[in-house]
């Protein structure tokens, strides 16, 4: 680039620039704007957009669909919708303003895209500038005012190599400040719309943070809330940030992935991945993981985890940087080629997002940024999450809004993530966070006033604006209270997430395991809990979360046979009753929730091969120990251990569903939940399932209903030897059909189903692909 061309660059930011401060910054003159600006003329240096922005585009008014929508359909979409219409179309109606205020405060073309992307990274956000500076500017309200701030006030920055004498830190309130020559460098200070700036070397070693004056005359030194890159080193407990801009960034190569129509998510959190006791590695997970998973079947990763949280034993719910990769894994660069490798085999990865609430920490976390209770949050005791010791967000301010939705783009833009898996929402909806509710269903506890519609909002705009920008963006609610309309689309008054977690389901498993016999299980019970969930809205079902693996539980094949997984596990000795019980449970159960439960399927890493024991992260309760944050692969590669029996199942159960497409289809017909036979059958996506769950009794002959006449054979079988199973089927078998009407369907057949033993049969003359 020449001189010329970078002239004519800076010229028009810097125009850009002063209009948008006159515009946004009610107290300031036209002159204070122009004073800002030459400020930065001679210092300005150009800064890309994320990789990737230039593709993108949005309609020319991206608030068409949405402003004519006033949730009137909705309302009249049930029974129990019509008691509720005006709380569903205030819900509604509340969205529209707030896309309209920020049409026309930002007042640009693409008006969600520059409010989500450009902003926050044009000027929330380190730039690069010539010769030896960097600039940054922050939103910090409750810091000391100056003459050229409106709402926020002066902050400046620190860093480990500085020799600045504490009292030189502060800046004043002139747009000019000179570094004493105590070394080479030379130092600028210019004033920004909402903060100060303190320009320094472009390679921030360890230690460099934001220094804030508050009103009440305190200097707090504070991580960058848009900090990319911090770490903690051995010893310390604070982290510190670390500017990242390595000389040759890792380029993306593949280019993202259709997005999955049966969607078979491998949930996984990259410091356990591997059998050693230590913290693994972003490396780690592209060598040795991905395989794995890709040779599973599995189409979707969902990584947990990811943004930074300062204490390990979180699981990674408790964040403090909130752009930054967590730095005990690897470098971000790693994470991308994680991201890409993983592209390179046709599975989309999502992130586990967590923006319902933040860690407490103060100097490397959100809490009390600018010296107040409130800042990004709530004041307490609103601002506080009484059962998980965290900060709750403020969704109605502004500012939070800029910050939340910037960050998703930041992950989509940066990083290519494919979507995200908002954590935690329960707590958004309500003002009582889900605390102390049951949620029976009844629609009276989704109106009124215990809901939060700021946060409703909030999320009504990160789903438009996400599936706007990217149509393929997949996006999963975590939410336990059934929130109707949460998978209806935003232009339609829903909440627009692609799917919601079927949470009752593995609840429902833990509690039959813990709780009856096997003679005891109430087979329409549990056709109930696989099935309740409203038409039209897409869920993910799984068999076990990992909130279950934590201690004080444990996994499911745990619960199945406990300690003798410890001595009986060996496919060199016959198995002893609990074995053979939880290995064809587990399969069953397993597969029941797959075929059944949702139109998507959710694996925790490891469970696919019956992980033992449980997880637990090192921790002063435990004396720091990793023996229980790991997963234990070594058992898997183990030839004559029967765990590769149970991945074998998993791995064949997905690529039959990738055969047939059964999540892809509508809701199964369950023709047969016999409660005495413990037999389920069902028809989805063209194939037929039938289990048997009696734990001793196989039947001969026994007649299943069937939609499609013809002839079916044997596609999956619990039962076969490969899968640990006895072998009591022939697979050669064909199964004709009879012109017979049974259980609701027009034909029939009669078929051999030895007890504890799961099939799916096809039928080969029909097309079978969703």
């Amino acid at each position: 680039m020449d001189l010329d061309k970078i002239n004519s660059w800076i010229h028009k930011v810097n125009s850009t620039f002063c209009k948008k401060l006159h515009v946004s910054n009610s107290e300031s003159s036209p002159s204070d704007a122009q004073d800002a600006s030459s400020a930065v003329i001679l210092k300005l240096h150009c800064v890309p957009a994320p990789r990737g922005s230039a593709r993108l585009s949005l309609p020319s008014d991206p608030l068409e669909n949405t402003a004519r929508c006033d949730g009137t359909s909705l309302a009249q979409s049930s029974v129990d919708a019509q008691l509720y219409p005006d709380a569903i179309k205030r819900r509604t109606v509340h969205a529209r303003p707030v896309l309209h205020a920020i049409s026309a405060s930002e007042q640009q073309r693409s008006v969600l895209d520059w409010f989500s992307l450009e902003k926050p990274w044009q000027t929330e956000r380190i730039v690069l500038q010539f010769l030896t500076s960097v600039a940054c500017s922050k939103w910090i309200p409750f810091s000391k005012r100056t003459r050229r701030t409106s709402s926020g006030g002066m902050s400046c920055y620190r860093s480990s190599f500085s020799s600045w004498k504490r009292r030189k830190e502060a800046l004043t309130g002139s747009h000019a400040a000179t570094r004493p020559s105590v070394c080479s460098d030379s130092l600028t200070a210019a004033c920004f719309l909402r903060s100060g700036l303190l320009l320094q070397r472009p390679s921030f070693s360890p230690g460099t943070s934001v220094v804030v004056h508050t009103k009440k005359g305190e200097r707090l030194y504070r991580i960058s809330p848009w900090a990319k890159y911090v770490t903690k080193e051995e010893k310390a407990v604070v982290y510190d940030w670390v500017h990242w801009d390595p000389p040759e960034p890792y380029t993306p190569i593949h280019p993202r992935p259709k997005k999955p129509t049966s969607l078979r998510i491998y949930e996984a959190h990259v410091g356990i991945a591997s059998p050693e006791g230590k913290v693994a590695s972003y490396a780690n997970f592209t060598t040795n993981v991905l395989p794995r998973i890709k040779e599973l079947g599995y189409n979707c990763i969902q990584l947990m985890a990811i943004m930074e949280h300062a204490y390990y034993a979180s699981f990674g719910y408790q964040v403090t940087s909130y752009f930054a990769a967590s730095s005990r894994f690897g470098t971000p660069e790693e994470l991308k080629q994680l991201i890409d490798t993983a592209h390179s085999m046709g599975i989309v990865v999502l992130l586990d997002v967590v923006h319902s609430h933040a860690s407490k920490n103060t100097e490397d976390g959100l809490n009390c940024f600018d010296g107040s209770d409130s800042c990004f949050f709530h004041s307490p005791p609103r601002g506080e999450h009484s059962l998980w010791g965290s900060r709750l967000f403020n969704y109605g301010s502004w500012e939070v809004l800029r910050f939340l939705l910037s960050n998703l783009r930041w992950w989509m833009e940066e990083y290519c993530f494919d979507g995200f898996r908002f954590d935690g929402i329960t707590s958004m909806l309500y003002h009582h966070h889900g605390i102390g509710s049951g949620f029976s269903g009844d629609y009276s506890e989704y109106f009124g006033l215990q809901v939060d519609e700021d946060s409703l909002v909030y999320l009504m705009l990160a789903n438009h604006i996400l599936h706007t920008l990217y149509p393929d963006c997949i996006t999963v609610a975590e939410d336990v209270s059934g929130m109707p309309a949460l998978c209806t689309g935003v232009e339609e008054g829903g909440l627009g997430f692609d799917y919601r977690l079927a949470m009752a389901i593995p609840d429902k498993w833990i509690q039959i395991l813990k709780e009856l016999k096997d003679e005891d299980w109430d087979i329409g019970d549990i056709i109930h809990t696989l099935t309740n969930r409203r038409y039209g809205e897409k869920c993910i079902a799984y068999a076990e979360s990992h909130d279950q693996a934590l201690v004080g539980d444990k996994s499911l094949a745990f619960w199945l046979m406990d300690k003798e997984m410890y001595t009986n596990m060996s496919s060199q000795i016959p198995m002893t009753a609990v074995i053979d019980r939880g290995m064809q449970l587990h399969k069953m159960i397993r597969l029941l929730t797959h075929g059944l439960g949702g139109e998507g399927y959710l694996n925790f890493i490891g469970n696919e091969f019956g992980h033992p024991e449980w997880l637990d992260f090192p921790r002063e309760g435990n004396n720091q120990s990793y023996h229980y944050a790991r997963r234990q692969f070594n058992l898997l590669d183990t030839d004559h251990l029967r765990y590769g029996q149970l991945y074998a199942f998993d791995r064949d159960m997905n690529r039959t569903e990738d055969k047939y497409g059964w999540l892809a289809a509508p809701p199964a017909f369950v023709s047969a939940k016999h409660g005495e036979d413990k037999v389920i059958v069902f028809d989805r996506g063209h194939v037929v399932f039938i289990f048997n769950f009696h734990p001793s009794q196989s039947f001969q002959d026994y007649r299943v209903a069937v939609e499609v006449p013809g002839k079916y054979k044997i596609k999956l079988d619990s039962d076969e030897d490969q899968y640990g199973g006895h072998g009591r089927l022939d697979h050669n078998t064909e199964f004709y059909t009879e012109p017979q009407p049974f259980n609701g369907r027009p034909n029939s057949m009669q078929v051999y189903i030895p007890c504890r033993t799961a099939i799916v049969l096809a039928n080969e003359e029909i097309d079978h692909c969703y």
